[in-house]
């Protein structure tokens, strides 16, 4: 991950992370599972609120929600709901983890590519 400096103490916030996200729990548009990893596009706009940009500066390279609550110092509902915010706006590209059973186990086909890569090693 690209380092970032975390938010809380230095940085003088006075207002929590919490109201960045208008107090919403959960992202208006799909549903990030923690996994997820997410890289920046190329669109970068310049009046977006610091935890936005950090998350963009972070996610040059593909990084993790859950590396981005870490950053930022929020819990990871809070690091979901930014980051969908991005993803919702274009500025960042999701990539879903592979597809899981409805037990949630992965599916036969990740099982035979995960197979196919160890024998090829």
């Amino acid at each position: 991950m690209t380092p970032v400096e975390p938010v809380g103490g230095r940085d003088g916030r006075v207002v929590p992370v919490f109201a960045v996200t208008g107090g919403r729990t959960r992202s208006t548009g799909r549903d990030l599972p923690v996994e997820s990893l997410v890289t920046a596009t190329d669109q970068r706009p310049d009046d977006l609120q610091k935890e936005y940009r950090m998350i963009l500066d972070a996610a040059v390279a593909p990084v993790s929600l859950v590396e981005i609550g870490a950053a930022l110092r929020v819990p990871v509902g809070v690091a979901r709901v930014l980051v969908g915010d991005l993803a919702d706006a274009g500025y960042l590209v999701v990539h879903a983890p592979a597809p899981r059973d409805a037990a949630g186990n992965p599916t036969p086909a990740v099982l035979t590519r995960l197979l196919a890569g160890l024998r090829a090693r």
